[in-house]
């Protein structure tokens, strides 16, 4: 999921459970502007770098443990990286959204767009 800076959903995808948010990643970047991108070390490869960079964005990931050579990046600006995990909290509100009742990936999705546009109005 994309998030603005006040913590409200912008984009979202469907993926199995199993699963990485790593390869949608470029997918929900596509076409989208924006001056810095903030993801957690998880989201840490040269392909999505790329990505961001072609968008003529800053990317705040802080490098793995497992690169050799460490790609700084802006601590200030990682802070608000809080900011998704407050947008997930405030899905999880919705009670649907956080058991997940539905049986068809449609049906969830199409909640989860319910959801987001409850957040949007509040």
């Amino acid at each position: 999921m994309l998030c603005d800076t006040l913590g409200r959903p912008l984009r979202f995808m469907l993926t199995a459970g199993q699963r990485h948010d790593n390869l949608t990643a470029k997918a929900l970047l596509e076409g989208f502007r924006a001056e810095a991108v903030l993801a957690d070390r998880a989201y840490d490869n040269n392909a999505l770098r790329q990505t961001i960079a072609g968008m003529n964005a800053e990317a705040v990931i802080p490098s793995t443990r497992s690169r050799k050579v460490p790609i700084p990046h802006d601590t200030v600006i990682y802070r608000l990286r809080n900011r998704i995990e407050r947008c997930f909290n405030r899905l999880k509100h919705f009670r649907r959204f956080a058991t997940r009742y539905d049986r068809r990936a449609e049906y969830f999705l199409a909640f989860v767009h319910i959801a987001a546009i409850c957040l949007w109005l509040r």
